[in-house]
């Protein structure tokens, strides 16, 4: 019965939290601290705390923290599926209608217009890593980076997860901000 409930406290609100993990928080709130009683008010809170502090998408690790105090590792599985499966159900639906529509004049100009928008939305994201990387660490350590990055990949062609690894290495230890 606890892997159900765990589901529900996490699946509602992803079906109804529209605005991704930031709009469920409250919806999970409720859940949880509310309706479960799983957390109290103030461990809900340092619990968001400390979620905000990490990469990632909130919900899911609230998800899997809340699943695994409440069920052990079936338990995170369980919540952690719970708040995926909404997006991914949306998405398997949307694939469908797309893969049944895909020689359609309409969707070909569809997909056709959104690979251009893709395409900028990654050069801003680009420049901004830039811009915050020469701001952060200086010219030098950027050219540097970026450099033996491009020689990494196209030339001695090193897989693109070991060259990040190796980047967030050399900020770990050579950049010492603390944030690489």
């Amino acid at each position: 019965m606890i892997y159900w409930e765990l589901f529900l406290a996490f699946f509602i609100p992803g079906i109804v939290g529209y605005g991704g993990g930031p709009a469920s928080i409250p919806l999970i709130q409720t859940e949880v601290v509310n309706r479960y009683g799983w957390v109290t008010v103030e461990e809900f809170g340092e619990l968001l705390a400390i979620g905000n502090a990490l990469p990632g998408p909130i919900a899911t690790k609230m998800a899997g923290y809340i699943g695994y105090e409440v069920g052990g590792v079936l338990g995170a599985s369980v919540a952690l599926f719970a708040t995926i499966a909404p997006s991914l159900i949306i998405m398997i639906f949307l694939l469908g209608i797309l893969y049944k529509f895909k020689d359609s004049p309409r969707v070909k100009r569809m997909t056709g217009l959104i690979k251009p928008t893709i395409a900028i939305l990654l050069g801003v994201l680009a420049f901004e890593f830039f811009d915050t990387s020469v701001f952060s660490s200086g010219w030098a350590q950027t050219i540097f980076l970026i450099v033996i990055s491009y020689l990494l990949l196209e030339k001695w062609k090193v897989h693109p997860a070991l060259v990040i690894a190796g980047a967030l290495l050399y900020g770990g230890l050579f950049l010492g901000h603390g944030g690489v």
